[in-house]
């Protein structure tokens, strides 16, 4: 398969109101965005659907983002997997925190099934395919603690090409950007 790689600009937003980050990136015609989620709102938006306070503690500690991918003017379908991404920081690279990660601790952890179906909504879906002005939504996770940066390099398919582009300097969270 051949490569397509690019450091097409980063886009850095700081939301005046409540100084919420998001970083974007516009890419060989796909758009992505990441913006912070707090602790406090990953807390408030889990325990609402029957999370226990532990489980709750363990994902609102971690690196949480609001995810939107699209493709915005790519003639064919675009494929991304989640299991492709990685994040670069100076301790070095990683793959992404999955679903299937976190559906074991909430195993673990006994969290109702109604719950884990709640979560599994939630979460930006492992494997998709966009046609042309598709697009998708849901929440990322990264096995980084809060206030971490890191560089994030996000992969897609389309005609047997494989494109890859990074969004630099993205920080997570922290407790105090609960707003």
């Amino acid at each position: 398969m051949n490569t397509v790689a690019s450091a097409a600009g980063t886009r850095h937003v700081v939301n005046p109101k409540n100084m919420v980050e998001t970083w974007e990136s516009k890419d060989h015609g796909v758009f992505l965005s990441l913006t912070q989620i707090s602790p406090d709102q990953a807390r408030a938006f889990f325990l609402a659907r029957g999370f226990d306070r532990k489980s709750v503690d363990e994902y609102a500690s971690t690196c949480v983002f609001q995810t939107i991918f699209r493709n915005d003017s790519v003639p064919a379908a675009v494929s991304t997997a989640l299991d492709n991404w990685r994040i670069s920081t100076p301790k070095g690279e990683q793959g992404l925190k999955l679903e299937a990660d976190w559906e074991r601790q909430w195993e673990a952890n006994q969290v109702p099934e109604s719950a884990r179906i709640a979560f599994r909504w939630s979460q930006f879906p492992m494997k998709q395919s966009f046609e042309p002005g598709d697009w998708n939504q849901g929440m990322t996770t990264y096995r980084l603690p809060m206030g971490s940066k890191f560089d994030l390099k996000f992969r897609w398919t389309s005609k047997g090409v494989l494109h890859e582009s990074i969004l630099a300097g993205v920080r997570c969270a922290t407790d105090r950007d609960s707003r």
